[in-house]
């Protein structure tokens, strides 16, 4: 397996969280419009409590991604080896992972919400939103 310097992962972690900050306030601008909403569909219901899931992961993405740049900025008071990053990169890969499908699936309700013909329409740009993403993260 490559190791990956330091540098490489402060840089790599500036780029991932200014998407993950971007997708974090897009999933909260959602919340709280959802919030205002006088609806108590069952469905609009379901798209605040995914686009409140979204939010918070990426919310987690941000701060693990914020650590991973505190760790690898030079003049970090502490000596940072590789495995040090091990535990932020995880909860940040599967907070960002967790947000994407929830973001995902917020794509894919949004449409049920007016009529089943959008609604149709809108799962399978969802869907196919999400196999886009995946297979160039993969």
């Amino acid at each position: 397996m490559v190791e990956l310097s330091l540098e490489y992962w402060n840089e790599l972690a500036h780029q991932l969280l200014l998407i993950n900050s971007l997708l974090s306030g897009f999933s909260i601008a959602i919340v709280a419009n959802l919030l205002v909403d006088k609806s108590k569909r069952p469905i609009v219901i379901n798209i605040l409590k995914i686009s409140t899931i979204a939010a918070g992961c990426f919310l987690i993405a941000v701060f693990a991604l914020f650590k991973i740049i505190m760790m690898t900025t030079n003049g970090y008071p502490l000596e940072v080896v590789e495995n040090d990053l091990t535990l932020p990169r995880i909860i940040g890969a599967l907070a960002f992972f967790l947000g994407t499908i929830s973001l995902s699936a917020i794509i894919s309700l949004a449409g049920w919400t007016k009529s089943k013909s959008t609604g149709i329409f809108t799962t399978v740009v969802g869907f196919l939103t999400l196999v886009g993403i995946m297979l160039m993260l993969f």
